[in-house]
């Protein structure tokens, strides 16, 4: 849908009210920017630090209704936004990033069809709809294989390994009746993403790489520099770039890369698309002048972007359940900066906060 006329925000809607849209309604308000969250959750992390805020299911239009009158743009904290809430929405007045960038991340197939378009390697894949389709793909893809459901996958659920024949039923009853896809296995030795802004006049930043280190499918730890061969480097930013141009989003994307290590050298594989902030960016906090949080609300507020100079080396640690249970043990440890999220209920594999480690960057020699 072509994008409303300009006009001054004043006044973000933000559909979602986790940790990213607390850490995006902060930096906006640095900007001058209220926002107003919608989220069905009463203890939603990002009402503490709103303006304003609905609590109301994404698909009640009365409560869709208001958050429109209430504000000049509307943006979310996550891609399973359902489509009609945006529809709704985005008739009434500017959603940033737009139905494409929603309508692409949503559905695993649709987002490695759209990637191969883009001649970027993904794992090969296969759609699966029956046991049939299943055991077909598996002949041609071969074993180890990756089964997923399409839709609503995160943090390792909606999806299974299978080893071997004796895997299959197990696997593909996991889905429980869900749409499907089976990717082939990728035999990476580092997880790295790349995270890309997009103004409203079609301007590019791209932030360092860094490394992410996963614990139970949950990332734990993202560090910058990630020690990447430069050409290596470079192609993961042109790989954010080309994906942010082809869905002419506004705002922050991510792209989750796998890096295999071959004879020939480096080789980057796509694995997914997140088109929004991400958990790997939260370095950006303490490590840059502007971090993704702000360069996400400048985007969609039609504010400048600024090149994302980063002043330090980090690493971020996500704390996840049990790591937040001392959170003052971090406030004394020199050259870190804790966020906690103001959620009460500490919980076996949810993201609490986490802790940015920053050490000056070393200067060059001459």
């Amino acid at each position: 849908m072509t994008d409303h006329a300009a006009r001054p925000v004043r006044t973000v809607g933000m559909l979602g009210g986790g940790q990213l849209g607390r850490m995006m309604a902060l930096a906006g308000a640095r900007l001058g920017l209220r926002c107003v969250v919608l989220c069905p959750d009463p203890d939603s992390p990002a009402f503490e630090v709103a303006a304003g805020h609905i609590v109301a299911p994404y698909e009640d239009e009365a409560a869709l209704a208001d958050l429109a009158d209430r504000v000049d743009v509307v943006t979310y904290e996550f891609e399973n936004v359902p489509a009609a809430t945006a529809a709704f929405l985005a008739a009434r007045l500017p959603v940033r990033p737009g139905p494409r960038s929603l309508e692409v991340s949503q559905d695993r197939l649709a987002e490695k069809t759209f990637l191969a378009g883009l001649g970027i390697p993904t794992a090969p894949f296969r759609a699966v709809d029956t046991l049939a389709d299943l055991q077909n793909g598996l002949a041609e893809l071969g074993y180890p294989a990756v089964l997923k459901t399409r839709r609503f996958g995160y943090d390792g659920k909606g999806q299974a390994k299978i080893g071997t024949p004796g895997d299959v039923v197990a696997a593909f009853e996991a889905m429980k009746g869900a749409p499907a896809i089976l990717e082939g296995w990728v035999p990476f030795s580092r997880e790295i993403s790349v995270l890309t802004a997009r103004g409203l006049d079609g301007r590019l930043v791209t932030y360092d790489v860094p490394e992410n280190e996963h614990r139970q499918h949950i990332l734990k730890f993202s560090r910058v520099p990630s020690g990447l061969a430069p050409e290596t480097e470079a192609q993961a930013r042109r790989i954010g770039e080309a994906v942010a141009t082809a869905l002419e989003h506004v705002g922050v994307l991510a792209v989750e890369l796998f890096l295999v290590e071959t004879a020939e050298g480096e080789r980057l594989v796509a694995n997914e698309i997140a088109p929004r902030v991400h958990n790997s960016g939260h370095w950006t906090e303490s490590a840059c002048l502007v971090s993704q949080f702000e360069a996400h609300m400048r985007a969609v507020a039609g504010l400048p972007l600024a090149a994302p100079v980063r002043h330090s080396d980090v690493e971020m640690e996500n704390l996840i359940g049990d790591d937040a249970r001392d959170p003052e043990r971090y406030l004394g440890e020199a050259g870190a900066s804790l966020h906690l999220y103001g959620k009460t209920e500490i919980r076996p594999g949810r993201k609490m906060g986490h802790v940015n480690r920053i050490r000056p960057r070393p200067r060059p020699i001459g």
